[in-house]
């Protein structure tokens, strides 16, 4: 469970669940029903988020927002119908007929209701996420403080699970990163990832006399140094870790590009070709991504690969060896039901989610569009302050973010279409192309306009901007 931090005044919950409101109000004490804290004055709450019934100092790196906030707790991958929790089940079933245990029972266990709101360690050190890694950058996550954040992968969870002695999982959630506007690209995604660890008696049941780990190599090593996160360019061989063995990455490899190969000819079909494309992620060596060639392209579907042995070793299953892999529900399910827009999984639209029904998993229903309604389009264009350029104090998702708290899902897409650097005056003009559609009805030109009017405010008041 997460630690909070310590309520200015302590009061017994049998006594504060007998305080009247009002009382408290006039002693001028604000109190929180939700985690049951109390705070000196109003202005002490405000310098608090209330996340899940838990209170986070706000500080300098907390970016995360009203709109995005509100997305907690919506759980859509847990909806019935829903076409996110179709993909999910049919992933689910998979896994439990893949795996079973002696008795017949499901190897694997799921878990798709874990708190979102993670530590830095757990979202990146857990997971030996260099420290001058990309992600973890302000223009690239939400975070709640410089100690928290909303988790950018649902692996965020994997070294704690691993830790409380499970070996075979999937974790399935929401996701947060910020990202730019388009049909493709949303705030909040859905991720299902899994984890299969084997020790020796398991991979080498039929060969005991080999080994997981090479002869010379020594778990004191990484002992002395767990404190030290490699950067890429030291976990980029794909050949194997020096730790393990060739056989043991052999067997395990086999096993993993076996499983998958066999999932997506699950969902895709048994006649879907399919290709393994090397690559580089920081929790496994050696990686790999499968692509499958669906209507005349190839398209990624997920990322893999064996685990790297540091984190199992933190996690105490240093005897064992195991691969990991995550996708995205999104990225499946719009391929597999024809949905064009990123947006209407969020939609409440009755016309949308009445198309789709789990009863039967592997008769998926293609959607039907309810409507094309029309785009309108407006550009907006601005001066930077003096001096500041463009990814260099000014980073264009954080006017991706405010654009999405004024104007919220009826715009679909935003692009950077100009950028012109004046040198004699020192200044930055930037173009962006909004434009607008809403999901379930025509926007009239003068409702675009009052939105737009909106954010051009908006713009100005936060960015300090000289509209064009």
């Amino acid at each position: 469970m997460l630690t909070t931090l310590k309520p200015l005044t302590h009061v017994t919950l049998r006594r504060l669940e007998k305080v009247n409101f009002y009382k408290l109000r006039k002693k001028s004490l604000i109190y929180n029903y939700t985690n049951k804290r109390l705070f000196a004055n109003a202005a002490a709450a405000k310098n608090y988020l209330d996340i899940n019934g838990f209170a986070y100092s706000i500080d300098s790196w907390t970016n995360v927002t009203p709109k995005i906030l509100s997305y907690l707790g919506l759980n859509k991958h847990l909806q019935a119908n829903h076409p996110l929790s179709i993909i999910k089940q049919r992933i689910v079933n998979y896994f439990y007929k893949t795996y079973k245990t002696s008795r017949g029972n499901p190897l694997f266990s799921v878990y798709d209701k874990l708190n979102p709101v993670v530590t830095i360690q757990q979202n990146f050190d857990n997971l030996l996420i260099p420290v001058d890694h990309v992600s973890r950058s302000k223009a690239d996550c939400y975070y709640v403080n410089q100690r928290y954040l909303l988790r950018a992968h649902t692996t965020a969870h994997q070294v704690d699970l691993i830790s409380s002695g499970l070996d075979n999982f999937l974790v399935v959630g929401e996701v947060y990163r910020r990202d730019e506007i388009d049909s493709t690209h949303y705030p909040v995604f859905h991720q299902l990832d899994a984890v299969r660890l084997v020790t020796k008696d398991k991979l080498f049941e039929r060969n005991p006399g080999l080994e997981i780990f090479e002869r010379d190599w020594s778990p004191n090593l990484y002992n002395r140094n767990q404190n030290q996160v490699l950067t890429s360019s030291k976990c980029m061989d794909q050949t194997k870790q020096s730790c393990h063995t060739l056989e043991a990455i052999k067997l395990i490899e086999h096993e993993l590009k076996g499983v998958l190969a066999g999932l997506a000819k699950d969902l895709f079909g048994a006649n879907i070709k399919h290709r393994w494309v090397d690559t580089y992620f920081p929790f496994t060596q050696p990686s790999w991504e499968l692509e499958i060639f669906y209507k005349e392209q190839w398209l990624e579907v997920l990322g893999c690969g064996i685990m790297r042995h540091e984190i199992l070793q933190q996690s105490g299953a240093h005897n064992s060896i195991g691969y990991a892999f995550g996708l995205g529900l999104e990225r499946l399910a719009m391929i597999l039901f024809d949905i064009p827009d990123i947006r209407l999984f969020w939609s409440k639209d009755t016309g949308f989610l009445t198309q789709f029904n789990e009863k039967d998993l592997y008769n998926l229903t293609k959607y039907k569009a309810v409507s094309q309604y029309p785009q309108c389009i407006n550009d907006l264009s601005f001066w930077l302050p003096l001096g500041v350029q463009v990814n260099e104090g000014f980073a264009p998702n954080d006017f991706y973010d405010l654009v999405r708290n004024v104007a919220g899902d009826v715009v679909e897409q935003i692009s950077l279409i100009d950028q012109f650097n004046h040198l004699k005056k020192n200044r930055t003009s930037v173009c962006f192309r909004i434009v607008y559609r809403h999901m379930e009805r025509t926007l009239t030109q003068k409702e675009v306009n009052d939105v737009h009017k909106l954010i051009v405010e908006a713009c100005v008041e936060t960015f300090k901007v000289e509209i064009r």
